[in-house]
Parts: C-alpha cells; sequence; structure tokens
C-alpha cells in the first residue's frame, strides 16, 4: 500500500508500506483530523463573531466610568468632611436620609429661607473646595 509523506518544506512524495503501518497511518490521520474539528467547533474568533452580527460591549470603557465616578465619589466626600459638623448634618439629611426642605426647617423651627441659605453656602464652600 502506498502513503503520501508531506514534508514541512511542503514538497511530498509517496512511499510503498506495509499494511499494517498503513492502517496506523490512516488513524493517526484520522485522530489528527478529528481533533482539529473539535478545536475549530469549540472556538471562535470574536471578529468572525462581530462579522455575523454580534455586538459586543466594550467592558474596559464601563471600567473607566466606574472609576472616574468612584474617584469623584471620594473627593466629595472628603470635601464634606471638610464641612463644620452642623453642615455635614444637614448634607446627610438632604441628601442620604432623602429628607424635604420643609421637614428639616420645621424640625429645627427656622424657615425654608434659612435653611436654604444653609444649603447655599454649603455649596459655594464645596464648590471652592473641589474646584
Amino acid at each position: 500500500m502506498n502513503i503520501t509523506y508531506e514534508f514541512v518544506t511542503g514538497e511530498k512524495i509517496e512511499i510503498e508500506v506495509n499494511e499494517d503501518i498503513a492502517k496506523i497511518s490512516i488513524e493517526i490521520e484520522k485522530k489528527i483530523y478529528n481533533n482539529n474539528q473539535k478545536e475549530s467547533r469549540r472556538h471562535n474568533s470574536i471578529d468572525s463573531m462581530e462579522e455575523a452580527g454580534f455586538q459586543f460591549e466594550d467592558i474596559n470603557n464601563g471600567i473607566e466610568v466606574k472609576v472616574e465616578e468612584a474617584e469623584v465619589t471620594d473627593e466629595v466626600k472628603n470635601a464634606i468632611k471638610t464641612l463644620i459638623p452642623n453642615q455635614q448634618d444637614l448634607i446627610e439629611k438632604i441628601f442620604y436620609k432623602d429628607m424635604k426642605i420643609v421637614d428639616i426647617a420645621a424640625y429645627e423651627g427656622v424657615t425654608e429661607a434659612a435653611i436654604r441659605s444653609r444649603l447655599n453656602k454649603i455649596y459655594r464652600k464645596l464648590k471652592k473646595i473641589l474646584s
């Protein structure tokens, strides 16, 4: 029986071998072929999938945005820590406890305008710190 052997250089020669070696060679070729088929079925390139219409989210952009948001949040928290305790308490009531200005004014026994004035003073101070 004859088998074809291909060298790394691309040169092909035909060799005459006995039947046992030919069967082993054919079996090896089948296993190599089957393994290559398994690998190609399991792996898809992202480029070929995008060409087929699949869309993938770029997770790097999401990470960058989250890091930037975290940095800004840390800056704001640090700026709030520089306020006096009464100002920190007012910020906490407004932004963390979701209290209304009307309710805070009633609780403290002052006018809404007084609370708004305090908030404006706090905003100016925070703006100056964060600039």
